[in-house]
């Protein structure tokens, strides 16, 4: 492991209806499930709670792109969320681009027997494994952490 930072993160796989959590383990070994965050009920604030229970390093959060490598509507979503995550939680935030994260997940659940219709509650969850472990591999062959670093302007506070 060449230059490979200790530290457990968690991976977030940002959905229009649902947002998919994942952990990794101090050493990097094994993305896991986490939890599946309904997108209407607060998930910034969850994802929080989820940060204060696991400790992570960093945040690792999905990069929807085209086939292309272009921006969509997805794409400004999963920005827009990331540096939402970075404001509330203060960790750093990392994006990582997810192209076939969640066409990986649902090819993984099939073949575990799973149908579409029966997968759809934990995709999610499976597609941050994806993406996650993606990134921790990257980090682990090429000693520099993955994706690019969600840069947050600093907060001024005003003259008194």
């Amino acid at each position: 492991m060449i230059g490979f930072r200790r530290g457990v993160r968690l991976g977030v796989d940002v959905g229009k209806a649902r947002v998919g959590i994942a952990r990794v383990d101090t050493d990097g070994m094994l993305a896991v499930p986490v939890e599946t965050v309904p997108r209407a009920r607060s998930p910034i604030d969850r994802i929080a709670e989820i940060v204060q229970e696991w400790s992570p390093i960093e945040l690792i959060v999905g990069l929807p792109v085209n086939l292309r490598g272009e921006e969509t509507g997805s794409t400004t979503d999963a920005r827009d969320f990331a540096a939402q995550l970075a404001r509330r939680t203060r960790l750093p935030v990392r994006m990582i681009d997810e192209r076939l994260s969640t066409v990986t997940a649902h090819a993984a659940l099939r073949a575990s027997g799973r149908s579409q219709k029966n997968s759809r509650s934990i995709v999610d969850q499976v597609a941050a494994v994806v993406l996650l472990q993606h990134a921790v591999d990257i980090e682990k062959n090429t000693g520099r952490p993955a994706g690019e670093l969600i840069d947050l302007p600093e907060e001024t506070v005003p003259d008194v």
